[in-house]
């Protein structure tokens, strides 16, 4: 369920805008989405899992304050993060 530590350092050095930057809106969005993916993958086989959907939900409630934050501060980076991500918006 949780992002490894191989997977999130590339995820990192996908998204970030200079070297060592683990802390910018894109690189927090791009992490968040695939713990949102790896989540959406468990409840396709876990129907019940109540606690963790309750999980599910604060995570893209706080994805989307950040792309919120991101819309406001750079729009040309939001609108290449969510093509690159596949965000619907």
């Amino acid at each position: 369920m949780s992002v490894t530590p191989s997977r999130k350092a590339e995820v990192i050095k996908t998204f970030a805008t200079k070297a060592g930057d683990t802390g910018s809106p894109e690189v927090q969005i791009a992490i968040l989405s695939e713990r949102i993916t790896n989540l959406t993958e468990h409840f396709k086989t876990h129907t019940k899992d109540n606690h963790s959907r309750r999980g599910l939900l604060k995570l893209v409630s706080q994805r989307r304050t950040l792309l919120d934050y991101l819309r406001r501060s750079n729009e040309a980076s939001y609108k290449s993060l969510i093509e690159k991500l596949g965000i619907r918006r």
